[in-house]
């Protein structure tokens, strides 16, 4: 087998069970493995430390699989960590909701593989090499687990660059192409979703328990969701019984999908508007002509895929805030939230103090969102966690 060995001190992150090794902290490598290849990493002194994916094109050049030497790495052992995925979430299934994530790649120790359910469907992004090679094991292991009517791919995802991997066309791998939306529930709400051409995977799953948690303050107020894409957190202040939904967002396909979603769970007669523009922009001319709002959720794209972009996205979280507190009516409620990775939660509050500051309010922050737990945070591998929010009182 191909031997990574590790510059001398640079193995604690290994043995502390965290899945990646920067190539920076490679001594030297015994063979010529290639890009997907099981490798061994040993420290400086030539010990075992784990087993891994080997890739020269990426910053991460080892994303470690298995600690223990004795234990092979074959196709039981895929299988496994995929049936063991799946099964974790089985709790999850209710009545009330069919769409979930179910395997959420090093969260779940198989690092580069993302698989999300819609109904009777699957979204699968494959974003490492490692995982490319192991692909027809991953489709029929899936198949047998959940005999979906069809497994579609999303892998169109800009990580697969830094993997030197090109970006894939997506089509179906298995069963039947998805109709133009599907059908799923969530929380007990209708949605259609997009899967071949929707953002991300086809639905922000991730954001179930906030939105129904948010919808918790919706009753007669008036509600504008920005960044509002398929209208996750707008349905959930409808049926909450809000006075008023003004959704904000800057794709047309993302606004007609809403359109459908409020006909299909019967929500046309609740005062709404769906405006498609520029979350920024918009801000500002509600601003302009003096419209204001009871609850302003704020959910945008992530704006620090890095840390080298920090400071850059502190000032864009700090501008839309500052933009949506302006807004609020005294005692206002602001949900707003990041899913940038390179922003902690500690640091968010920072950046919202500095908005209460420059838009000269004053903040409460009275609710706390994350991640629900088919996102799981592997406790060795906190880079995991990289959904925040918070619910604050602007006065």
């Amino acid at each position: 087998m191909f031997k990574v060995r590790l510059k001398k001190g640079k193995e604690k992150a290994v043995r502390q069970l965290h899945p990646w090794v920067f190539s920076g902290a490679i001594e030297n490598i015994k063979g010529a493995p290639q890009n997907g290849d099981i490798v061994m990493v040993n420290d400086n002194n030539d010990n075992f430390l784990a087993y891994g994916f080997f890739n020269d094109k990426s910053r991460v050049a080892v994303r470690l699989l298995e600690w223990n030497l004795e234990t092979e790495i074959n196709e039981d052992w895929w299988r496994k960590k995929i049936a063991k995925a799946v099964k974790s979430r089985e709790h999850l299934y209710t009545g009330d909701t069919n769409t979930y994530r179910l395997i959420f790649s090093e969260a779940d120790f198989i690092p580069g593989l993302i698989v999300d359910q819609y109904a009777d469907f699957l979204s699968v992004q494959i974003l490492t090499s490692g995982i490319e090679r192991i692909k027809p094991i991953v489709i029929e292991e899936l198949q047998k687990l959940l005999d979906p009517k069809g497994i579609f791919d999303r892998s169109d995802a800009s990580a697969r660059a830094h993997e030197g991997m090109e970006t894939s066309s997506g089509g179906v791998l298995a069963g039947l192409q998805p109709p133009d939306f599907v059908s799923v529930k969530e929380n007990g709400i209708f949605y259609h979703v997009n899967i071949a051409d929707g953002q991300k995977s086809g639905f922000y799953c991730d954001q179930r328990d906030n939105r129904r948690m948010v919808a918790d303050h919706s009753s007669g107020r008036k509600v504008l969701d920005c960044f509002s894409y398929s209208g996750g957190f707008s349905l959930n202040a409808f049926r909450a019984g809000a006075s008023e939904v003004v959704s904000v967002d800057s794709s047309g396909l993302a606004i007609e999908t809403l359109r459908r979603n409020i006909e299909i769970n019967d929500f046309s007669k609740i005062p709404h508007r769906l405006i498609q523009s520029d979350v920024n922009k918009q801000l500002r001319l509600f601003r302009e002509t003096n419209e204001t709002f009871d609850l302003i959720i704020l959910d945008p794209p992530k704006y620090a895929p890095s840390r080298s972009a920090l400071t850059k996205a502190s000032r864009a979280y700090k501008d839309l805030n500052r933009l949506a507190m302006l807004l609020l009516n005294e005692g206002g409620l602001l949900a707003t939230f990041s899913c940038s990775g390179a922003v902690d939660i500690n640091t968010f509050k920072q950046i919202l103090a500095w908005a209460a500051l420059d838009a000269g309010k004053e903040v409460q922050f009275i609710e706390q969102f994350a991640q629900p737990a088919d996102h799981p945070v592997r406790s060795s591998f906190p880079e995991g966690e990289y959904l925040k929010g918070l619910l604050c009182r602007v006065n």
